[in-house]
């Protein structure tokens, strides 16, 4: 899979998206910032992913966001700054 579709926004009620081992993955769309319920997102050796977008950090509900092994990503956009329910960031 190289990307998810923007429809993805449409899913409140989604509380954990696991995309670990999705190698081809290179962004994700900006409505995924639309997934108000998200708990846990799991990006564990998404390889080519290159960036988060900036609507990340409207994802209140987070509590984990697993980012290990995302060799390409090259800087973490500031608004993970906003993300005040996580408490655990594995990078």
């Amino acid at each position: 899979m190289q990307e998810l579709p923007t429809s993805i926004g449409q899913l409140s009620a989604l509380k954990k998206l696991d995309l670990k081992y999705c190698s081809k993955l290179q962004e994700l769309h900006t409505s995924i910032g639309q997934l108000s319920a998200l708990q846990n997102l799991d990006l564990y050796n998404c390889s080519t992913l290159q960036e988060l977008p900036t609507s990340i950090g409207q994802l209140s509900a987070l509590k984990k966001l697993d980012l290990q092994c995302c060799s390409s990503l090259q800087k973490l956009p500031t608004s993970i700054g906003q993300l005040s329910a996580l408490k655990n960031l594995d990078l």
